[in-house]
C-alpha cells in the first residue's frame, strides 16, 4: 500500500470525502442523504476530515469532531468497497487519532456499526455502551480508547 493522508483543506478535497461517504453509506447501506450530511461537513475548525489517496485515487474518508473537551469523536469512517482489504480502515483511523493528539484530545470516541466492532477492538476501542442502539436503521455501539 502506498497510500497518502490527505488533510482536507479546499472545497474539491471535501466533496471527494462526501462522495465515497455517500457511496458507502447511501448507496451501499441506504442511509438517507439527509442523515449522512450534516453542519460538520464543511471547512472550519469543527470538524477534522481526511482522505486517504492511493496512486491517484481517493479511496477512504473519515472525520474529527468534537465531543467534550478532551474527546474526539470519529466519525464518518468510509472505505470504497473494492479497497476494504487493504488495511486503508486501520491507517485512517491511526490518522485521526494522532490528529486528535495533535490537537490535544486524550480520548476517542466512536459509534461503531455492530458488524465492524471487532475491527475497533482490534485497534484498541473498548464498547462502553450497555446495549446496541440504532442509528440510521443500523446497529451501533459506543466505544472508547485513551489516546
Amino acid at each position: 500500500m502506498a497510500a497518502e493522508i490527505i488533510s482536507v483543506t479546499t472545497e474539491d478535497q471535501l466533496k471527494q470525502a462526501i462522495s465515497i461517504r455517500t457511496q458507502v453509506f447511501v448507496e451501499e447501506q441506504k442511509v438517507p442523504v439527509e442523515l449522512e450530511i450534516d453542519h460538520y461537513d464543511q471547512l472550519g475548525d469543527t470538524a477534522h476530515h481526511l482522505l486517504i489517496c492511493d496512486h491517484g485515487e481517493m479511496v477512504a474518508t473519515g472525520r474529527l469532531t468534537y465531543y467534550d473537551e478532551d474527546t474526539a469523536k470519529m466519525q464518518r469512517i468510509a472505505v470504497l468497497k473494492e479497497h476494504r482489504t487493504a488495511g486503508y480502515g486501520s491507517v485512517l483511523l491511526l490518522a485521526l487519532e494522532e490528529r486528535a493528539r495533535e490537537l490535544g484530545l486524550r480520548y476517542s470516541l466512536l459509534d461503531a456499526q455492530c458488524q465492524a466492532g471487532k475491527f475497533y477492538e482490534k485497534l484498541g476501542y473498548e464498547t462502553v455502551s450497555d446495549e446496541p442502539f440504532d442509528d440510521a436503521g443500523i446497529p451501533h455501539v459506543r466505544m472508547r480508547k485513551k489516546l
